[in-house]
Formats: structure tokens, sequence, C-alpha cells
């Protein structure tokens, strides 16, 4: 263990060429997939915090309910949506890139959602009471609110992005882990572990730990002094 443990170093200090690659793709489509999440999770979160509507509590119930949605389960309902047979299989995103973070988008988006929304009423009623009464209009109100709500959102976001770049059955069965296009870390960890490549996957793993832990203690830290 120990021995491989030192290769893995190596590979990373060396800065092995299909290491990086392996890595940079797992950031690309991790973070594109965190950001096509946000466009449509964080304006969501916004319109059902700031709207009075019958089964509120039942939609934000399933967006907490989805948060522990198995990946494989997910990662094979997009594979039937997105093949060539499916009714999305005219985007032609199965086993590409933009597919595998299309997919980690829809995965991270219960939790983005549900947080989101948690942070957003955590804002202080006083705020919004205040901001109408100094005469603003609803968009404004609700500019006020999110910047309030910015470093509890913030955490959301890197929540999510953090589930995607360790997750596995989207990437596996939505990416097909094709080498040199849509492996990114986990599926080459899964991969190399079975081949019996451990270097590589130890190497893989301890990037991937760091990458999840400097991203999340300096969450903690912004949000400390914001």
């Amino acid at each position: 263990m120990f021995e491989s443990l030192y290769r893995a170093i190596e590979l990373i200090v060396s800065g092995d060429p299909m290491l990086v690659d392996t890595v940079l793709r797992s950031l690309f489509c991790s973070g594109l997939g965190a950001i096509l999440a946000c466009l449509w999770s964080i304006p969501a979160s916004m319109a059902i915090t700031s709207m009075s509507f019958r089964g509120k509590s039942v939609v934000k119930t399933i967006f907490a309910a989805f948060i522990g949605m198995p990946t494989v389960a997910l990662g094979l309902i997009l594979y039937l949506l997105l093949s060539n047979k499916g009714p999305l299989g005219f985007l032609q995103l199965l086993y590409t890139p933009l597919g595998l973070a299309f997919g980690q988008a829809i995965l991270i988006t219960p939790m983005l959602c549900s947080f989101s929304i948690s942070a957003i009423e955590s804002v202080d009623m006083e705020i919004r009471d205040l901001a109408r009464t100094l005469g603003a209009n609803s968009m404004q109100v609700s500019l006020a609110v999110a910047r309030e709500s910015f470093s509890g959102v913030l955490l959301a976001i890197i929540s999510a992005f953090n589930r995607a770049i360790g997750e596995l059955g989207v990437a596996q069965m939505v990416g097909g882990n094709i080498r040199g296009y849509t492996n990114v870390m986990t599926t080459t960890i899964a991969q190399e572990t079975a081949r019996g490549d451990i270097d590589l996957s130890i190497a893989l793993t301890i990037i991937l730990l760091i990458i999840v832990f400097c991203i999340t203690a300096a969450t903690q830290i912004f949000r400390r002094f914001a």
C-alpha cells in the first residue's frame, strides 16, 4: 500500500499528462454543470420563496427528497432520454462532455434549489418589510434579499459542485468514460482500480479530496469574513 501511495505522489508531482488531463476535464464538466444548474435553480428558488401558492411545501419537499436520488438511477433515466431512440436523442449529447455536464446539472438541481430556498428564507423578514417601506418594487425587494442571502446561496453552489465532481453514476452512464474525451476523475478511479492500476486511482483520489476540501474551506473562510 505504501509503495502504491509513493508512486501515486510521484504521478502528482511529475504532472503525469493523463492525470492532469483527467483532472482538468473533471473541473470543466462539473464546473459547467454547476453553472447550468445555477441558471435555472437560483431564479426558481427566488420565485418559490417570493410567492405564496398552494402546494409550496410540497414543492420544497420534492426538492429535498430528490437530493438523495441514486446517481445510477438518474444516469439510466438520462441515458434513455439522450440515446438515439430517446426523446432528446436529436441533441446528440450522449457520450459527450456537454452531455456529461448537463447530466450533472440535472443531478445537483434539487440540492441547489433546496439549499438556496433555505438560505433565502432565512433572511430576516424585517429586511423585506424595510425594502417595501422605502418604496422598493418586487424586483428590488428580491435583489435586496439576494444580497443578504448571498453567503448561504454560495454555500449551496459549492455543495452542489462538490456533489457533481464526486459522483459516479451519471458520469459513467451519460459520459461513457471515453478516455481522453469524457473520462473524469471518478470514472477513471473506478476503471483503473478494476484494471489493477492502483497508483493512478490513489493519485486521482488524493487530488479529488484536496479539491473538495480546499473549495469548502475557502467558502467557509469567505462566509466568516464577508
